[in-house]
C-alpha cells in the first residue's frame, strides 16, 4: 500500500493526523505531510484517507 497527498488540496483539518499519527503530520504551513509513504495495511490509514474532507489523500495498492 502506498499513500500520497496532494498538498495543494489539503486544508489542514488534521483528521488524518488524529487517526494515523505515525503516517500523517500537518506541518507548520498547514498542509499534510506523509511520514510513511508505504505503511502497513492499517485500518486507521484507510479511515484517514476516506475521511479526508478535501480528498487530498489517496491510496494505491
Amino acid at each position: 500500500m502506498r499513500v500520497t497527498a496532494d498538498r495543494e488540496r489539503c486544508v489542514g483539518s488534521g483528521q488524518c493526523e488524529l487517526l494515523a499519527p505515525e503516517v500523517f503530520e500537518v506541518d507548520d504551513d498547514g498542509a499534510v505531510r506523509v511520514l510513511q509513504p508505504e505503511p502497513d495495511d492499517d485500518a486507521a490509514v484507510r479511515d484517514a484517507v476516506q475521511q479526508c474532507p478535501t480528498g487530498a489523500l489517496s491510496l494505491e495498492g
